[in-house]
């Protein structure tokens, strides 16, 4: 899929479960608006993740979270659309109804981290993934991509040569971006509160507010 360098810009997604959303997501989100010339990036909060254990906060509190933490930023909107599916939170679903809001000819940009690359092969329906956005891994020091087998294939095989080919095509290619190592882990901060320690400067203080406020991450 090939479009006018003069379209609208592209739009990336951000999924993650945010249990809670820290500096580190933040930091991230924001550079890849800047370095990849997006014009919104949406953070999707996974209600129910297929792959993972249930996070221990509620998605509803999740995304209050995310959206407190973005503070109305015009660049940066909390995308609600997996809380009000049932079932398993599958990106492709997401990906799908993405694609008919935006229509065919924007750019569409699903972002992930290495981690999830090295399983994506055990996502539902992944080798469609490239039908309906372009892939943007974000490499981070001591992460080795992989060199054979399925997913190095896969890689090789729709490697994007840059930033431009991601404004000139709709879906289909892949994109790996280096950013900044900002190592603020979410599993961390739920340590910190649950013994009652303070997680100020790891994420912003209206979250840090909401997690007191409403008790979560301790013992009861």
């Amino acid at each position: 899929m090939t479009h006018s360098a003069d379209a609208l810009a592209p739009v990336g997604v951000f999924g993650g479960t945010f249990d809670p959303v820290h500096n580190g997501h933040l930091r991230s989100a924001l550079e890849l608006v800047q370095r990849l010339k997006l014009a919104q990036l949406h953070m999707i909060p996974c209600a129910d993740p297929a792959h993972r254990d249930t996070p221990l906060a509620s998605a509803e509190h999740r995304a209050a979270m995310v959206e407190l933490a973005l503070g109305g930023d015009s660049a940066l909107v909390c995308d609600r659309r997996e809380l009000h599916r049932e079932g398993y939170s599958y990106t492709i679903d997401s990906l799908i109804e993405l694609r008919q809001e935006l229509g065919h000819e924007r750019s569409i940009c699903l972002i992930m981290g290495c981690d999830a690359l090295l399983s994506i092969s055990s996502w539902h329906r992944w080798n469609e993934l490239l039908d309906f956005a372009n892939v943007v891994v974000i490499a981070r020091p001591g992460w080795q991509l992989p060199t054979q087998g399925l997913i190095a294939d896969w890689l090789v095989s729709n490697a994007c040569a840059g930033v431009r080919g991601l404004h000139h095509r709709s879906a289909g290619a892949i994109l790996i971006e280096e950013l900044r190592p900002l190592p603020i882990s979410a599993s961390e901060i739920r340590q910190l509160v649950k013994n009652g320690q303070s997680a100020r400067f790891l994420l912003p203080e209206s979250v840090i507010t909401y997690i007191l406020n409403h008790g979560l991450y301790t013992e009861n």
